[in-house]
């Protein structure tokens, strides 16, 4: 088996077992750590604030003004959705988590409508 092949089936896994979030949801939080990750000085755990932060921050940098249109259709309307897709992959053993790691530290981290929409930056970007 392929390493693609064995990332389509595990993908395939997870949303079979939480089908409201599309496939992608679970790539673009991989990414967004990755990226959380390779901006710090020195790895280290990645807290459920950073880590949504980061996935606030890509999907800013990638999709602009339709960040949040793109997360929502991807099944993430809110913090606490990326915490239940961090916590599937934990589940499904592609994500480690700590001790004092919980789903609640990604609930009410922001609300999605005024970071996406209301503070955009409008004239940051043409």
């Amino acid at each position: 088996m392929t390493e693609l092949q064995f990332a389509d089936e595990i993908l395939d896994q997870l949303q079979e077992r939480n089908p409201r979030f599309h496939a992608r949801s679970y790539e673009f939080v991989l990414r967004a750590l990755h990226s959380v990750i390779r901006s710090l000085d020195e790895p280290r755990h990645i807290t459920g604030r950073e880590l949504t932060d980061g996935v606030r921050e890509l999907a800013l940098g990638q999709y602009g003004p339709l960040a949040r249109t793109v997360l929502e259709h991807w099944g993430i309307h809110e913090t606490e959705d990326v915490g239940r897709v961090v916590f599937a992959m934990v589940e499904q053993g592609i994500l480690v988590k700590e001790d004092e790691d919980h789903q609640e530290d990604f609930t009410d981290l922001f609300d999605f409508e005024e970071v996406f929409d209301l503070d955009y930056p409008w004239s940051a970007h043409p």
